[in-house]
């Protein structure tokens, strides 16, 4: 299901570079291939923000609070007790989302790689409104306004330091998209409605805007066509 477009030796990981497309979606991805038996994989969306609202935050902060095939509140602290992953998380950056593991045992990485993409393409926050008040924000009885990511923001931009990092990419870089929190601005974050937040997952989460990545020592065969078969197809 995938055409080699590149490949090109990595001297510095003693590897080599395959760069693929996926024929049906379009899906973009890469393969550093060497010996290394810690084995990774990441999903990365092209995110770049067009306000403060953070959506993009509260997006990868939901995709992984459960999924059509695991329905469980919270997989990604279930993950956390029972895998034996050298690494797992997943992060906001200023124009892109990703989502990365590593683990040296390879059941471990089929089930985490299984899991990463139900996570992603196939949420229980685009059908549950409570996943995105319990993680973007919500209004409580007496006013306040509360939510994973608000509280989160509030203290991550309390710093005068973090402040001042805020006012200067404003300043640099205005009407774009470095110019906004992506994060979120406390200010801002309570603008955001599930309706617009369904958009924007619909129109950024898909597989023509995402790059895969695998590393290490695996049968590249088989990840690629369970790729294929599973979830791009």
């Amino acid at each position: 299901g995938f055409t080699v477009r590149t490949t090109s030796d990595l001297p510095e990981i003693d590897g080599r570079a395959y760069v693929l497309d996926h024929n049906a979606s379009h899906a973009q991805l890469l393969y550093l291939q060497n010996d290394d038996a810690n084995k990774a994989f990441s999903i990365a969306f092209k995110t770049p923000p067009a306000n403060d609202t953070g959506v993009f935050h509260i997006l990868e902060h939901s995709v992984l609070a459960g999924s059509e095939k695991y329905p469980v509140k919270s997989p990604f602290l279930q993950l956390l007790k029972s895998s034996m992953a050298s690494f797992l998380n997943a992060m906001t950056f200023p124009d892109k989302t990703v989502y990365p593991f590593a683990t040296p045992n390879e059941t471990d990485f089929r089930n985490l790689m299984d899991v990463y993409l139900n996570a992603v393409f196939c949420p229980l926050a685009m059908v549950d409104r409570a996943v995105f008040e319990q993680e973007g924000w919500h209004r409580d009885a007496d006013g306040t306004v509360s939510g994973v990511v608000y509280n989160e923001m509030q203290g991550a931009l309390a710093s005068p330091d973090a402040q001042l990092q805020d006012a200067l990419e404003r300043a640099m870089f205005p009407d774009t998209a470095y110019g906004f929190v992506s994060g979120g601005d406390p200010a801002s974050i309570p603008a955001l409605t599930y309706e617009k937040y369904q958009r924007v997952y619909r129109r950024h989460y898909s597989a023509d805007n995402c790059c895969i990545t695998l590393y290490g020592k695996m049968d590249m065969a088989d990840k690629l066509a369970r790729l294929d078969k599973d979830y791009l197809s």
